[in-house]
């Protein structure tokens, strides 16, 4: 008893100021008695912050549970487990299969069961049996829940507990401030047992918002996360967390409600297993993006938002500025922190992150180039009728099929230096299924389902992909073969650790885009240079400042540097890693970059 009384006195004090953040005093004594209950079979051996969560071998893979399916398997998943372990075992460390659970619109994130396993996709066995060769990463969709749940059913009929875990609305009430992320109305008229009621869905009306202002609505969230942790999470992603909190006459985003909630979710899987990492979706402009690092007390990682846009409109124009000045603004993720490096998602490439960092004549070009290449422009809502751009729905390989001036022949060789350049940066690269695949646009199924982020969103033949990836002239066997190689190299490199420092560099050539990354131990050191041009551009090595003591190597064509004072061309959108230090099962891979010897 006394063991558990210091157990409850330590939870309490550590989670106590946060709660009265979020809540009034006279419910937080009873709260933290119901949060201790649910928590203290869980709790952990050790709740000391685990600062070797991720290292340079971490690498993970974006997929759905059915993007890859298989007449002769049981389940998409089981399918989609044979493939990794086909083709990624020895590439990849960790999966995200994007919402897998029963669902009812928006390809899984309006969730109907928050803890069963989509019977169309599989079961939890198929779950755990990937989590048990890579670590997982599980969504939390945590703002809004489907129409068709229990919880909603439970609310439009009068009855405990779902009748109390909605926002309900006057129809008049002003909602001019409110920031929406689309075109939908942001409240919806439902019949329910008491009348006509108005609720709040911040993104559809299939995806109605649960009232976190209701304690009993973070304890049931709570549960979910521990459920998740249970069945083989290594990393709980919160979905559109920055809309959490609603407060009528405020922008209804990132407020300090929200913030402290992510804070509690990350103390509490500290006190579970502090090797688990949290990590928050929010698709907002840079500033705003980093502030859920908190004080290094919310999230573990941020996904870097606004990576894909200024890297797809320097590719497209062929200039490095924008991503330099992007680059020199970045500050180091915080101690214990990361960021969350991606160019292609489930969704599109979102457009927000991009304010104030793209001037206007190249803001138009980028997005009449997508539309010219094949893709959609999504749109969201601002106060009375306007609307602007919210993001580009396009496959990214096709969204580098040319430049601003038009398609040409390098798609190929632009789509691995976009890659090249991420899986360099700062931070832990995510790859999403289709980029590895090289996948078109998908129009046919836009037609099929009426939305426009299903371009990129293709579901592959097994038997068909195998087809492709066999034959060593199809693109897709290229494209695969080659950033397969790319990251097993990566995963090798100090150099290339989340945390380890990284500094721009400034060639005169602004076709260049060029940063310094040194690993935390110091006595590695790689010079990431990339042409982002469709021309051969010249690099004089002396601009890098290369230590004349040490023998240089581009892990990635084999090339040496011998003599300093070299001038070396780059072909176009070729990419080299060199390198002051390197083993020689590293040279054993090199070369193998077939687009630089075209």
């Amino acid at each position: 008893m006394i063991i558990l009384n210091k157990q409850y006195e330590l939870f309490s004090s550590r989670v106590k100021s946060l709660l009265n953040r979020i809540y009034k005093a006279a419910v937080i004594d009873d709260l933290i008695e119901k949060l201790f209950s649910l928590l203290e079979p869980h709790l952990g051996e050790s709740d000391k912050e685990d600062f070797d969560k991720w290292s340079e071998n971490n690498v993970l893979l974006i997929t759905y549970g059915n993007s890859i399916y298989s007449e002769k398997d049981n389940s998409p998943l089981t399918t989609l487990d044979r493939f990794l372990n086909k083709y990624f075992i020895d590439t990849i460390t960790g999966v995200h299969i994007l919402p897998f659970f029963p669902y009812s619109s928006d390809d899984g994130f309006a969730v109907v069961d928050y803890l069963a396993v989509n019977p169309e996709l599989g079961n939890w066995q198929d779950i755990q049996r990937i989590s048990s060769q890579f670590n997982l990463m599980v969504d939390l969709v945590v703002n809004h829940v489907s129409t068709q749940s229990q919880w909603f059913e439970q609310f439009k009929q009068g009855i405990q507990p779902g009748c109390d875990y909605f926002i309900e609305v006057n129809a008049d009430l002003d909602i001019s401030d409110v920031v929406r992320p689309r075109s939908t109305p942001l409240l919806v008229k439902v019949d329910t047992a008491n009348g006509a009621k108005h609720v709040w869905a911040t993104f559809s009306p299939d995806q109605i918002d649960v009232d976190f202002s209701n304690p009993d609505v973070l304890l049931e969230f709570i549960k979910i996360i521990l459920f998740y942790v249970q069945s083989g999470a290594r990393y709980i992603r919160l979905d559109a967390v920055g809309f959490l909190w609603k407060k009528v006459g405020t922008p209804c985003i990132h407020l300090q409600e929200t913030h402290a909630i992510i804070r509690l979710f990350r103390e509490i899987l500290q006190m579970i297993d502090p090797a688990i990492a949290l990590i928050t979706e929010t698709n907002v402009p840079n500033r705003e993006n980093l502030s859920y690092f908190g004080n290094r007390n919310e999230a573990h990682m941020i996904y870097n938002f606004s990576l894909p846009p200024l890297l797809l409109n320097a590719l497209l124009q062929g200039r490095s500025e924008h991503l330099k000045t992007w680059m020199m603004s970045m500050p180091p993720a915080p101690i214990g922190c990361a960021y969350f490096n991606f160019i292609a998602s489930h969704d599109g490439i979102g457009l927000r992150p991009a304010e104030g960092l793209l001037d206007r004549d190249e803001y138009t070009a980028l997005l009449e180039t997508m539309k010219k290449f094949g893709g959609e422009i999504s749109m969201r809502k601002h106060s009375g009728k306007a609307e602007s751009p919210y993001e580009i729905n396009i496959s990214l390989f096709d969204a580098l099929k040319g430049t601003v001036k038009g398609e040409d022949s390098w798609q190929i060789q632009r789509f691995l230096c976009a890659q090249t350049i991420m899986m360099s940066l700062e931070g832990i690269p995510a790859f999403y299924i289709h980029s590895l695949l090289a996948t078109h646009n998908d129009h046919e199924k836009v037609n099929q389902t009426g939305h426009k982020r299903s371009i990129n969103r293709h579901t592959w033949d097994y038997e068909k992909l195998e087809k492709q990836l066999n034959d060593p002239l199809s693109h897709h066997s290229m494209v695969l073969k080659e950033l397969c190689r790319l990251i097993q190299i990566r995963r090798r490199q100090k150099a290339f650790h989340p945390n380890a420092t990284q500094y721009t560099l400034h060639p005169l050539n602004q076709a260049l885009f060029a940063f310094w990354r040194q690993s935390i131990t110091r006595d590695q050191s790689i010079f990431s240079v990339h042409n982002l041009s469709d021309q051969p551009q010249d690099l004089r090595l002396t601009d890098l400042n290369l230590v004349s003591t040490d023998a240089w190597i581009d892990l990635i064509s084999g090339d040496k540097f011998e003599d300093l004072h070299d001038i070396y061309i780059l072909q176009p959108y070729q990419s080299i890693w060199i390198t002051n230090k390197f083993d020689s099962a590293a040279e054993e891979n090199l070369p193998s970059c077939y687009y630089v010897c075209e």
